[in-house]
């Protein structure tokens, strides 16, 4: 099948879609081919993770997926090439993509991932961290982290600084490494104690608490990069509401009232992954860094992420929790 990028858009994002087989790749000079270029994906089993793999290998990337679903039962580097089927009217979509282990909720498990990858001495080009829950009851990690803390926040943070080594290698004065960290609006309501972080619990402040730290983390890595001259930028990136199964956590009078509207007012998951794809390979954000992206614009992110204090406190203690030096 071939595929066309010109034929939607998402507010000023283009947003790959399926075709006929008449039609032919073309690309526009916003996402440029990705032949030879390597990108992983977390949490890219489903939804818009698995919409930003597909997208991203259609631009011809060799796409990694980090997951715990397929190989769930198989030991820690046993990776594969897995055909996605997918039936929708009389279309029959084929995606491969590579899946290697990855347990985000375990740190053992994301520096066990790391070492993988980096045996394979594969260049790295693109680092989205999509993997997230959302409005969970209380639970832990399986290293005692509040879930939505550890798992949307802490797992990227640790992923992110054991794969940077290979970025910075891969990265290129004027064809950068990218790293793109999936926030969300709900940072607008978070608020960061650095003395509870684990925080009394509701699953509204700890999903809107992992979001901003997303985003405090994205602008204190940016700044770090910028000062070492290093050719990797990092941005965070809302989609928006997007039709996920991470409303599934919502009570069932919500989930019933969410149906119809979602119909109406959320984005599909393909829509919502476009601002992801578009800050990885779009050449409008080459060499940008250090910006929260809605619909493919800079925005002024919440006051409190700029706060310079708060990042380092931030960073500090993370490094620290995660056994980071």
């Amino acid at each position: 099948c071939h595929y066309s990028n010109e034929a939607r858009v998402v507010g000023s994002i283009p947003c790959l879609t399926q075709c006929s087989e008449s039609d032919v790749v073309t690309l526009s000079p916003a996402l440029p081919s990705q032949s030879g270029r390597v990108a992983i994906v977390t949490g890219a089993t489903r939804g818009m993770g698995l919409e930003t793999a597909r997208q991203l290998h259609r631009l011809g990337m060799h796409v990694i997926i980090g997951t715990n679903g397929p190989f769930r039962n198989n030991s820690f580097g046993f990776c594969g090439f897995i055909k996605y089927l997918r039936l929708s009217l009389i279309k029959v979509f084929v995606f491969l993509a590579e899946f290697i282990f990855l347990d985000l909720t375990s740190l053992k498990s994301i520096q066990q991932f790391t070492q993988n990858f980096k045996q394979r001495r594969l260049p790295l080009h693109v680092l989205v961290n999509n993997a997230g829950t959302m409005l969970v009851p209380e639970r832990q990690t399986q290293d005692g982290f509040e879930l939505h803390f550890g798992l949307n926040y802490l797992s990227h943070f640790l992923l992110t600084n054991l794969l940077l080594d290979v970025l910075k290698d891969s990265g290129k004065a004027g064809r950068c490494a990218r790293i793109v960290n999936m926030s969300s609006a709900t940072h607008y309501a978070g608020v960061i104690d650095m003395n509870d972080l684990n925080r009394s619990y509701s699953s509204h402040g700890a999903y809107s608490q992992s979001k901003l730290a997303l985003v405090l983390f994205t602008y204190c890595l940016q700044e770090q990069l910028t000062s070492a001259g290093a050719q990797v930028t990092v941005n965070a990136v809302d989609p928006g509401m997007v039709d996920t199964a991470l409303y599934d956590n919502l009570w069932t009078l919500a989930q019933m009232l969410k149906k119809p509207v979602a119909k109406i007012l959320f984005r599909t998951p393909a829509e919502g992954a476009s601002t992801a794809v578009f800050a990885a390979v779009s050449s409008q954000m080459e060499g940008v860094g250090g910006v929260y992206l809605y619909n493919g614009e800079k925005t002024r992110s919440a006051e409190i992420s700029y706060d310079s204090d708060l990042q380092i406190q931030l960073w500090k203690r993370s490094c620290q929790v995660v056994g980071l030096q």
